[in-house]
Parts: structure tokens; sequence; C-alpha cells
């Protein structure tokens, strides 16, 4: 007798809104769960779209309303070694530091569950939105009994601080958006309803915006904690506002403010 193989790979799916990407994660019967699979197709959508200029904003949102995604697959575990651990934990490090790097603003919207890995994604992204009924943690300590690897560590203690960011974890709890929302992780909370189509508006504002502009501020603060807040050299930025102020854009701008009218944004 033969037993039916009932796991789904899952999906990444990339839809488009004008200037606006969206990568959906969908395997929605397993609260999103990502697989290798999803990593993989993850990593190649975040790829395409750091090389694609006509993209200005990314949003980041989970398949229906109970979850941007509720960590990795676990059945995917089994058997796993120190070493397995190793190449999981790399890989994992690779794909949110290009979500972490993206050259545009990004955004999560979470209506629901961002646990585990989902926490990770919401964490690197640069604003995030959610309904009331989401929830975040990484309740490693009371499920796998596993561990993040430092540079997760060092994110979430970079948003949540090194004391919450421990008795977070320590205690293996689920943070509510109310909560998350009044220790500054999350930029607003949202009705559920039309909650995708909110974030969409906020997401289609922001790439009407002067690009170069947002761009450069998202330089600015990815240097900045590069280096732990700290100014080492006005010539460390040099090259930004060199870049911004000798651009189209900024003639263009000024142009449009002396002639009354709205700028036509390039990017160049």
């Amino acid at each position: 007798m033969s037993v039916k193989n009932t796991f789904e790979a899952g999906s990444v799916i990339l839809d488009r809104f004008g200037a606006v990407a969206q990568l959906t994660l969908s395997r929605p019967s397993a609260l999103n769960a990502m697989t290798w699979e999803m990593y993989q197709r993850l990593e190649e959508h975040l790829t395409a779209l750091a090389a694609d200029t006509t993209n200005r904003v990314l949003v980041i949102r989970g398949d229906g309303d109970k979850a941007l995604a509720a960590g990795t697959d676990i059945s995917q575990f089994r058997g796993f070694t120190g070493q397995d651990g190793l190449n999981y934990e790399k890989k994992i490090d690779l794909i949110m530091n290009k979500v972490a790097s993206f050259p545009r603003p990004t955004i999560a919207a979470v209506n629901g569950y961002a646990v585990g890995g989902g926490m990770i994604i919401s964490t690197v992204c640069d604003l995030r939105y959610a309904t009331a009924n989401a929830k975040f943690g990484a309740p490693m300590a009371r499920t796998l009994g596993n561990c993040l690897s430092l540079d997760n560590y060092q994110r979430l203690a970079k948003e949540l601080g090194s004391m919450r960011t421990k008795e977070l974890l320590y205690t293996a709890r689920l943070v509510s958006a109310e909560e998350a929302y009044s220790i500054g992780f999350l930029t607003a909370i949202f009705e559920e309803e039309d909650f995708f189509n909110k974030v969409l508006e906020i997401a289609a504002q922001i790439s009407k915006n002067a690009p170069l502009t947002v761009d450069a501020t998202k330089e600015a603060l990815s240097r900045l904690n590069r280096n732990n807040g700290i100014i080492h050299s006005e010539q460390e930025f040099m090259d930004v506002i060199s870049k911004v102020y000798g651009s189209k854009d900024f003639a263009e701008g000024v142009a449009a403010y002396i002639e009354k009218r709205s700028p036509v944004w390039l990017g160049e």
C-alpha cells in the first residue's frame, strides 16, 4: 500500500504594481512555513529585483491572513547534523543579507504570525506594518531547541535592544502587534480589512518620490548601522552626496520648483 506524499514545496510569487514589486510567500496550508524551494525562489527573486532599476520599492507578505511565515518547515530538519546546521544558517544569512542590503526600500506586511524565519524576514525589512492579530517571536527554546546565526542575533538586538532580545528568546514567548508597536518594532498597525492594499498605497507613495533621495537615506542608515552609528569622517558619504547633487533628478527638481510644476523623476 502506497502512502501519498502530502508535502507541498510552496512558492514565492512575484507581482508588480507599477514601480512596486511584491513578493508573496505562498504555502498557506502550512502558515507559509518556508521550504528549501521557497528559500531558493526568494533568493532568485531578490537577486533579479535588485538589478532591476524599474523597481523602486519591495513589499514582502504572506499568502492568506494567517501568517507572513511560521518559520522554516520543521520536517526538513530530520537527520540534521552539526554541519547541516552550519550550512543552513549560512544559507539563511545569505538570503537575509540580500533583503537587508536590497538597494531600495523594503516593507514587511504582516497579517498573522511572523515566527522564526518570518520574524527575521520582518526584522531585516526597512519598514514593518501589521494587523492587530500579528504575532512575532522566535520560540526555539520551546520548540526545536536550535539557535540563530550570530548575524541574526545581532539583527534582533539592533531592532529590539539586547535585554529585550534575551527576554524574548529565553522565555520563547510571542509578542503581540500592540507590544511590537510600543517598543518601536512596528511602523504602524492597520485594520485587517484592506490591509495589503493599504501597505501597497504606502509603497506606491514612496515609489513616486525622488528615488535617489530615498536611496541615499537608505544607504546613509545602512552605513551608520555598519559603523554602530559612529561617523569617522564626512568623506565616508561624499560619494553619495556628489551623486545626488550631480544628478539629472536634482536639476529637474530645481527646475520644477522654479517653474511651479511637479518634477518627473528618472532615477538618474
